[in-house]
């Protein structure tokens, strides 16, 4: 396989397992307890986790960008009105802001965010110089 072929299936990859976690971020966002947006938290945190973690172990900012094209994408697509009628993310009062609204604008920027960091250099091999 060559190293093109390599990539474009690590970004396939990528993507598909941004386009799974961006439905289960996008169902799990609207749960809370009490007062408190448990589901916003742990679906905007493990996103974050996950698109560290995929520029992080495969050093290649496409695969980061391809999961949160992934996910953002789940989350636009899951938020809409289902065929059947079903709305999965409702639509917040006028006036209010929904966890969802938040889990809509929070994916990309989070992508952005992870995609645009800079590059952690690699430290130098050590030499014979360097051993005591």
């Amino acid at each position: 396989m060559t190293s093109s072929a390599a990539r474009i299936g690590t970004w396939l990859v990528a993507l598909v397992i941004g386009v799974v976690f961006g439905v289960a971020g996008t169902i799990g966002q609207a749960a809370t307890w009490g007062p408190l947006p448990v589901g916003l938290v742990v679906a905007i945190v493990g996103v974050t986790a996950l698109l560290v973690a995929v520029r992080l172990l495969v050093s290649d900012r496409w695969a980061a960008a391809a999961t949160g094209i992934g996910a953002t994408l789940a989350a636009l697509v899951f938020s809409g009105r289902g065929p059947g009628g079903s709305v999965v993310v409702p639509a917040p009062v006028d006036g209010d802001i929904s966890s969802g609204l938040i889990w809509t604008f929070a994916v990309p920027i989070i992508t952005a965010i992870v995609v645009g960091w800079p590059s952690v250099p690699e430290p130098a091999p050590a030499t014979e110089d360097d051993t005591i």
